[in-house]
């Protein structure tokens, strides 16, 4: 099998681990403090890497600048916000879920961005990928309540799912010929330049050393920073971007029944069902496109 077949499927297991890992790693620091070690470890790697395997460094200060903005959402203010807001109570499995926004703003914004113009059959999967979200979260939405789920963290996670929109369409639009791995390194620094003022603002900056602190940032380096993102940004390169973005769909369902797993988080009826329209929706989005509709 080839990497465009394999690609998808690695990268939906691979991210649908963050929402676990920023519930573990919660145990033993603070969320953005640890985010700031993840990402300082991620661009000395990157960095190594690229001087390693002789990789192309951006032509201008202009695409330099690029990659580093797409970085600033794409992981800085995007992981930011989703960390931040399981780290004041909300539950893993409903932070993955509100995953499920960023397809449908992909969509919504990319033809007036970079002109991407959807098929019928494409607006068709986005549309019923996002109603199996909606029916999947709509009863945990119903259920938030102060003394449960604050709403000032969900809202903090939806704006993140846009910030993560527009950094993947800025990825799209100024970024398709510098090499991805001189862009991944950039996309880091840009994320430390968002993601250190916040943590020295809203943290103590504590942080628990201790071996399960080393695996979650691991995990987090390795598996998340480097292999998911290579990942994303191939799939956005290869593809269209809406295409690249509806794989989202996949991730709840998969970060839920981990949330299940490893922390007892409910597993409900609805999720079950409203996965399995997610699913669909997701087929439908990525087959060979029919006509272009005008």
């Amino acid at each position: 099998m080839t990497l465009d077949r394999l690609a998808p499927a690695i990268f939906v297991l691979l991210w649908s681990t963050g929402w676990v890992v920023a519930k573990y790693a919660g145990l033993f620091a603070d969320p953005l403090t640890f985010l700031v070690l993840r990402y300082a470890i991620a661009v000395t790697l990157f960095l190594i890497f690229c001087l390693a395997t002789g990789a192309q460094w951006p032509r201008t200060r202009g695409e330099a600048g690029h990659a580093v903005i797409s970085g600033m959402f794409l992981h800085g203010l995007y992981l930011a916000s989703v960390w931040w807001a399981i780290g004041q109570g909300v539950p893993a499995a409903l932070s993955g879920i509100i995953a499920g926004l960023q397809p449908l703003m992909t969509a919504a914004v990319a033809p007036a961005l970079i002109g991407e113009r959807l098929s019928g059959q494409q607006r068709l999967g986005l549309s019923i990928g996002f109603l199996g979200i909606a029916i999947a979260v709509l009863p945990k939405i119903l259920a938030i309540d102060t003394g449960a789920t604050p709403i000032l963290p969900v809202i903090v996670n939806v704006l993140g799912m846009a910030a993560a929109t527009y950094g993947t369409i800025h990825q799209k639009r100024f970024l398709q010929a510098v090499d991805i791995r001189s862009i991944a390194t950039l996309q880091y620094v840009g994320a430390l330049i968002v993601t250190i003022p916040l943590a020295l603002m809203l943290e103590d900056l504590h942080v628990t050393w201790s071996f399960e602190l080393f695996a979650a940032l691991a995990w987090s380096v390795l598996a998340l920073s480097m292999g998911a993102i290579a990942l994303l940004l191939y799939l956005i390169r290869r593809g269209q971007v809406s295409r690249a973005a509806s794989l989202i769909y996949l991730v709840p369902p998969l970060a839920a029944v981990q949330a299940m797993i490893l922390f007892g988080e409910t597993l409900t009826t609805p999720m079950i069902i409203g996965t399995v329209v997610a699913v669909t929706g997701v087929y439908l989005t990525n087959r060979t496109p029919g006509p272009i509709a005008p």
